[in-house]
């Protein structure tokens, strides 16, 4: 594998920023590790996506997603978006611009990946749950499969009542003062909406821990999602808001998805 730390302009953004990205390589006499490339110019590719107090170097630092990437060929493009909740914000960058629209071309011009549909995924864990699962959920022509690791998916009930009170200040640079409930920055919307289509719609999984405080949020979104009949696969058991929880199922994770 080549582990890359990419710094560039962002256009939308208006200032530099970076992304942490492995691209498979296939290698033969590395001792400790099966690294597999498929002969295919483009490779598929995973958009990981970090959480409220991290950046782009998160998952490497914390898990070993390099080596349990090696033998699926899978490109994983990691980007930085601060604590923006990947939204466009009410006093501040537009974070879901930059994400949806620049990263995916930017990275595209600089490293040989897939546009193609069923080659592109996206995951996160808890403010990355709810970039990944709203960037699927709104472009299900972009990605096969999307998953959540104990995500923030009920944001309309986190604004009114923040889990941690210190959030408010934030909720209002990102949201300002509107009730999110029943827009598009609302998954359990988003969710039923999609349900509605006809048209192809992303794999989901979904993951918590019974012991994580954002618990509940999950549940919301998984009953939403059932009565909505949106597929869905959800998995929890024991478990808090922590990277040993998070190492484990971004493997399970991986099993998971739907590779060519």
């Amino acid at each position: 594998m080549a582990l890359i730390t990419c710094n560039f302009f962002s256009e939308t953004l208006g200032l530099s920023t970076s992304m942490t990205v492995i691209l498979p390589q296939q290698t033969m006499t590395q001792i400790g590790l099966n690294n597999f490339s498929s002969s295919r110019k483009l490779h598929p590719t995973l958009y990981l996506l970090h959480g409220l107090s991290d950046d782009d170097t998160i998952w490497m630092r914390r898990t070993s997603i390099e080596r349990y990437v090696a033998e699926l060929g899978l490109a994983v493009v990691m980007p930085n978006v601060h604590q923006s909740f990947y939204t466009d914000m009410e006093y501040g960058n537009k974070y879901w611009t930059f994400l949806t629209e620049e990263l995916p071309a930017v990275a595209r011009s600089f490293f040989p990946l897939s546009d193609a549909r069923e080659d592109n995924f996206v995951a996160g864990l808890s403010m990355g749950g709810y970039g990944a699962f709203k960037w699927a959920l709104r472009h299900p022509d972009r990605f096969a499969a999307a998953g959540s690791l104990s995500g923030a998916l009920d944001m309309a009930q986190h604004i009114k009542n923040p889990p941690m009170p210190y959030m408010k200040p934030y909720f209002r640079l990102i949201y300002g003062e509107k009730d999110i409930t029943g827009t598009d920055d609302d998954l359990l919307h988003v969710c039923a909406q999609q349900a509605m289509f006809d048209t192809p719609k992303p794999a989901l999984y979904q993951c918590c821990g019974t012991e994580d405080f954002l618990y509940e949020d999950n549940i919301s979104f998984r009953d939403a999602c059932r009565k909505a009949g949106y597929p869905l696969t959800f998995e929890e058991g024991p478990g808090s808001h922590e990277w040993g929880y998070w190492d484990t199922h971004i493997q399970h994770f991986l099993r998971w998805l739907p590779l060519v």
